[in-house]
């Protein structure tokens, strides 16, 4: 078991600080005019091919909140940047977007949607994960459809992108025929202390909260991978009708999330 190696990235007037074996990110106050974010990672420099993680892994941290409650987005876990935009500014290197892959904890507020099926949670505190091929068939109808039907568009990327996951503030969740079952895991209290934990097999994920198990899952993310973990007032949305929205959010008081003993096994 192993510390990572991790890099912070932040906006203007947000903090990445170290703390008693581990750190704090936090973001200000503010309007809805300007994005805020504080960041840990271990692949900003690395282009995509070059992620440091491959399944078998394992990870591990203990994290807690200032709200369950944050505008935007919080997380922590592993992913593939598919939004990061870059053409080799800043000493990045030139990365365009793709299809996502990622294994992680992820807690968006209501005003994301970020499910691309209808029976699968699109926010809330989510154990989630996504698995895309590098390239489909669909995609060039997708493309086309775009412009004249976002409800088809997103369908189709409904096929191409696989996905799986529960809200775990919930006691309940979507069966795959729509009909409301009893999730594995109780509500969580993000604003305390709780281990979370998930494991990365070729064809199988597993995501523990205080040593129990939560949720598994067939949906493994193609490698590699890098390690993220984030507070942002970001929002993203592709909702059922179609619809597409994205943006920033005001965040009436700072927020922050606080991890420890992060370790990694890989």
């Amino acid at each position: 078991m192993a510390q990572a190696k991790l890099t912070p990235h932040v906006t203007p007037n947000a903090r990445v600080e170290e703390i008693e074996r581990g750190w704090r990110l936090s973001i200000p106050a503010g309007n809805a005019n300007e994005y805020r974010n504080a960041q840990l990672d271990d692949y900003a420099r690395l282009s995509r091919r070059r992620f440091p993680h491959r399944f078998p892994l394992t990870f591990s941290l203990l994290a807690r909140t200032s709200s369950d409650s944050i505008s935007g987005t919080w997380g922590f876990g592993l992913w593939n940047d598919p939004f990061g935009l870059s053409f080799g500014f800043g000493g990045n290197p030139f990365r365009l977007p793709t299809l996502p892959n990622a294994v992680w904890f992820f807690r968006a507020s209501k005003e994301n949607f970020l499910s691309f099926k209808d029976d699968k949670p699109a926010n809330g505190f989510l154990a989630q994960s996504f698995r895309s091929p590098m390239f489909h068939p669909l995609l060039i109808l997708a493309g086309i459809t775009l412009p004249f039907s976002r409800k088809t568009t997103r369908r189709l990327l409904g096929r191409i992108i696989g996905e799986d996951g529960i809200n775990l503030r919930s006691r309940r969740s979507l069966a795959p025929n729509g009909a409301l079952e009893n999730a594995p895991y109780t509500s969580v209290n993000t604003t305390e202390w709780h281990r979370y934990s998930l494991t990365w097999e070729e064809k199988r994920v597993s995501f523990e909260v205080d040593n129990i198990e939560a949720f598994k899952s067939d949906v493994s993310p193609k490698p590699p991978l890098g390690l993220v973990v984030w507070i942002d007032n970001q929002y993203a949305s592709f909702i059922p009708d179609g619809k597409i929205g994205f943006g920033v959010l005001a965040n009436p008081e700072p927020a922050w999330l606080e991890i420890k003993e992060l370790e990694i096994r890989d």
